[in-house]
Formats: C-alpha cells, structure tokens, sequence
C-alpha cells in the first residue's frame, strides 16, 4: 500500500487525476473498496493539489463526479442482479455486515445511502443494497448526489490541507468518523426537516386557487 500511496503522489498530472477517478468510481461500482477505501483516493488527490500537481476544484469535481456515477452504476448493479449478487462467495464472508447494512437501509431508507457513504463497507454495497430494495431511483439519486458532494469536497480538501502529512490524517478520519458521521446526520435531518417544510409550502399554495374556484 505505502508503494502505491507513493507512485500515486509522483505521476503526472494526467494520470493522478485518472487514477483518483477510477479508484472512486470501482470502490461502489465494483467492489474495489474492499482492498483500497475511497476516502484513500481522495485524500491523497488532495495532497497531489496541496502539491501544485493538480487544481484543488477540479479534483474536487473529479471525486464527487467519480463517487455519484460509481454509486449509481452500483444501484443498477444491484436493481438487475438482486440475490444473485448477495450470494456471491465473496460477500458471503461478510454476511452479518451485510444484515447490518440491510436493517440500515429499512430503517433509515433514502438517508442510509447517505450516511452510508462515510463508512468504508457501507460505503462499498449500499449503492448494490438500495437497487435490490428497488429504492426508486430519484429518491436513491437525491440522497447519493448530496452525500457524494460532501463526501468528495470534504475528504479532497482535508488531503489539501494537510499537505504530505496524508497517513497522520488517515489515522484521524479512523478514529473521528464517528463524530463526522453523527454531525453529518444532524445536518440531514435539519435539511430534511426544511425540505418537508417547503413541499407543504408548494402544496397549500397549489391547493389555494382550486379552493377559490370552487367557492366560487
């Protein structure tokens, strides 16, 4: 892993950002995830930016662009295979964390594949859980675009920030993700709170004229 983490900080800057955009994308459509967690890529595509390698939005873009198209491919992954796809041998290792990220995605519905997104298994098959559920797929995107937004900017800047001193920060995102991810469900539950507010809003005001025409 070191020898890879080090030809990844010393390419050019074509294949960096090549590199950060495949890692993202096969973590959810492929699996990947599994043996090189995203938040690696793009941490490290951070450092690449803090560098002078690379642009710092760009590779933003790059990250959050590469985690909502993975995510998605995965959802399509999971709509057409279904069980198949549970029961392959290779998920079949991980059989309870797979019910704990199934009972989640009951419990929780569209916000588990946001909140999921910041845990690397998670991360990894929930697209998968939400297309075999046949969560519909606006609600499923809606929830996938927000997290993948905070999720790449977050983890691209916090590699910018903290320049080579990228396995220091590795081992802080371990040990505080739990705090993230706390912080992260209150800010969408507020988001959602205020969504909900909003649609009522857009109901009463449709529903007004009708109400007039037939007083009159």
């Amino acid at each position: 892993m070191t020898g890879f983490i080090d030809g990844l900080l010393n390419v050019s800057p074509l294949v960096a950002y090549i590199a950060v955009f495949c890692l993202v994308f096969a973590e959810d459509a492929l699996f990947v995830g599994f043996v090189i967690p995203g938040e690696t890529a793009a941490v490290l595509g951070g450092v690449v930016a803090s560098r002078g390698e690379v642009q710092l939005v760009p590779m933003m873009a790059l990250v959050v662009g590469a985690a909502i198209i993975g995510d998605s491919v995965g959802y399509e992954v999971g709509k057409h295979l279904g069980g198949r796809l549970l029961k392959n041998r290779f998920l079949a290792r991980h059989s309870e964390k797979l019910e704990n990220a199934q009972d989640f995605l009951r419990r929780r519905g569209g916000s588990a594949v946001f909140l999921g997104r910041f845990t690397a298994f998670f991360r990894a098959v929930m697209p998968a859980l939400a297309g075999t559920s046949r969560m519909p797929y606006g609600r499923f995107f809606a929830w996938n675009a927000t997290g993948g937004v905070v999720w790449g900017t977050g983890f691209v800047l916090l590699g910018f920030l903290a320049g080579n001193s990228y396995e220091t920060v590795a081992k802080a995102v371990g040990e505080d993700l739990a705090v993230v991810i706390a912080v992260l469900a209150v800010a969408a539950l507020v988001a959602w709170h205020f969504q909900a507010r909003r649609r009522k809003q857009r109901q009463r005001r449709a529903n007004r004229p009708q109400d007039s025409a037939s007083n009159s």
